[in-house]
């Protein structure tokens, strides 16, 4: 199995993700935009600033960058497709 397959079956990967998951990472690319910018001054404010842009456009377009980076599937919708959190009733499947 290859890595992204690991990173994508995880319990990490199902909560990126999620919609909760989506959610935590625009909140979390906010806080880092928001306090480069009370920063900006220094050069960690501005790479705060830049590093925003990761999370935000991850949450915002529903993307999975360590997915990706891992040689998988880009798109979080993709990787839901592929890996259920929950199993189908009436399907039978292995480890299932």
């Amino acid at each position: 199995m290859s890595w992204h397959e690991d990173f994508n079956r995880s319990g990490l990967s199902h909560f990126i993700n999620s919609p909760a998951g989506r959610i935590f990472r625009i909140a979390a690319g906010a806080g880092f935009l928001v306090v480069g910018y009370l920063f900006r001054t220094h050069t960690l404010g501005v790479l705060s600033m830049v590093w925003s842009v990761f999370p935000l456009s991850a949450g915002l377009f529903d993307l999975c960058y360590v997915s990706a980076v891992l040689g998988g599937p880009l798109s979080g919708t993709t990787i839901r497709g592929r890996n259920p959190t929950a199993p189908t009733p009436g399907v039978s499947g292995p480890g299932r």
